[in-house]
């Protein structure tokens, strides 16, 4: 039998040595979940949160069983381990491609502050940044190029109180780029960053991003940066980031 922990911070041994702030992010509560096989003491544990399905601990069959029934077509698996890897690859029932990701160093001494404030204003003539705010929250959620942005959020009030994001605005009002928070954990942010597809290379990306970082300098926070490939990892380098490592990942259809 599988339980979603009541108390998150059960699971956390099982987690020990991992960075990933969508899994700091379910072991502290703030959002997501934790699930394993035993309410208290779990040998077997999955973090879930909107895409992304972490798992720790011992090889569990029933919790990749658990995790199928639950990912949608893009979700993200991440196994801790080879053993976890042929656990998934042999008992899924539904396709699944592998991939890697690339995560960056968490070290908030990287940041150059003139460099990126110079690349938050680098914005192509007739476009300007705009914080994300509640009728932009609600945009952001009629596209689904923009839906990431916020949605992992339950309403406004959360994403005011948790989140942070900075959009893209051209001069006619249109929504066009935007770099926000994905998830929130104890201490900061994990960076996600958007564009419509009729308005890629122009930079766009490049400036929010930028802007994002420096709100959460200013507010103390750590704008954490976990690539989904690699014009994502140069993008973050050029903002400042270092790289970290790659590491595996299935992607679910």
């Amino acid at each position: 039998m599988i339980y979603k922990l009541a108390r998150p911070q059960n699971g956390a041994a099982l987690f020990a040595g991992w960075e990933d702030t969508i899994v700091l992010s379910c072991l502290s509560g703030m959002m997501g979940h934790i699930y394993g096989d035993d309410p208290e003491e779990p040998g077997s544990a999955l973090a879930v949160l909107g895409d992304f399905f972490f798992f720790a601990g011992r090889p569990s069959p029933e919790l990749v069983r658990f995790a199928e029934e639950r990912i949608s077509p893009g979700g993200i698996l991440i196994p801790p381990n080879e053993d976890w890897s042929a656990l998934i690859r042999s008992s899924w029932k539904e396709e699944l491609a592998p991939s890697f990701r690339y995560a960056t160093k968490k070290d908030p001494g990287a940041f150059h502050r003139p460099r990126l404030e110079q690349a938050a204003a680098a914005l192509p003539s007739g476009h300007h940044l705009h914080p994300i705010d509640e009728e932009l929250f609600s945009r952001c959620l009629e596209a689904p190029w923009s839906r990431d942005l916020v949605s992992q959020y339950r309403n406004w009030e959360t994403y005011r109180r948790l989140g942070l994001g900075v959009a893209v605005m051209t001069e006619g009002g249109e929504l066009v780029s935007g770099a926000s928070s994905y998830s929130s954990y104890p201490g900061g942010i994990e960076i996600e960053i958007d564009t419509h597809p009729e308005h890629r290379r122009q930079g766009l990306a490049c400036s929010a991003g930028a802007a994002l970082i420096l709100a959460c300098l200013d507010r103390g926070w750590y704008p954490s940066w976990d690539a989904a490939n690699r014009p994502s990892l140069a993008l973050a380098e050029k903002l400042g980031y270092r790289f970290s490592h790659q590491y595996p990942v299935f992607l679910a259809f």
